[in-house]
């Protein structure tokens, strides 16, 4: 454990952005396998905007990077689309 009063902060700092980072990215992959579940139906194009935004946002916010995002992104598309 830290002694210095900065580094404690940091620290704290760090463990509430990495499980806030770790809540993002669990919603995103659910919103990703339910696009693909929804493929062929009439929800199709709803789940696959919900999930492409959380992803947009993710990049934004930088819980990912945005070469990443445009990678799962373009993967979604091609998967929902193929079904």
């Amino acid at each position: 454990m830290a002694n210095i009063k900065s580094q404690i902060k940091r620290n704290k700092q760090n463990e509430k952005r990495r499980l806030r980072n770790q809540a993002t990215r669990s919603e995103i992959n659910t919103l990703k396998k339910a696009a693909v579940a929804a493929a062929g139906s009439d929800q199709q194009d709803d789940s696959l905007k919900a999930a492409l935004k959380k992803i947009d946002k993710a990049a934004a916010k930088g819980v990912m990077h945005k070469n990443k995002a445009a990678r799962q992104k373009s993967r979604l598309v091609k998967q929902v689309t193929a079904k």
